[in-house]
């Protein structure tokens, strides 16, 4: 499933300024397409140059995933090395209420752009 976000909110603080520094980000997204709703993490990212950087963060999606209303909660990170961004990420087994209880798979993010290969009813990674 495949949705397009938009970030409403990006709260940054430093959390350790020797260089590079670390801070620790609150981000709100507005998620439309398959997977309707918001999403709220809290990740540290690292950048130490510009067009670098990094980070780790947990997400929880509240919404319609495919119309099955409930929320879940997604582990994931990231980086931008020069040649070409990753990321990497999986939704928390058992962290699925209402109707996406079960849901299991992993995540990848891209710019603006959210794409989950996950499974309903399950209780592991997919």
């Amino acid at each position: 499933m495949e949705s397009k976000f938009t970030i409403t909110r990006w709260g940054e603080t430093t959390r350790d300024a020797a260089a590079p520094a670390l801070a620790r980000v609150l981000v709100e997204k507005t998620c439309t397409g398959l997977m309707a709703g918001t999403g709220v993490a809290e990740p540290t990212t690292c950048q130490p140059s510009e067009g670098q950087a990094g980070y780790v963060g947990t997400e929880r999606f509240t919404g319609t995933p495919e119309g099955r209303t409930g929320s879940f909660v997604v582990r994931h990170g990231g980086v931008v090395p020069a040649d070409g961004a990753r990321s990497f990420g999986h939704v928390v087994p058992g962290s699925g209420t209402g109707e996406p209880a079960g849901i299991g798979g992993e995540v990848r993010l891209a710019h603006e752009l959210i794409t989950l290969d996950v499974a309903f009813g399950g209780t592991g990674l997919g």
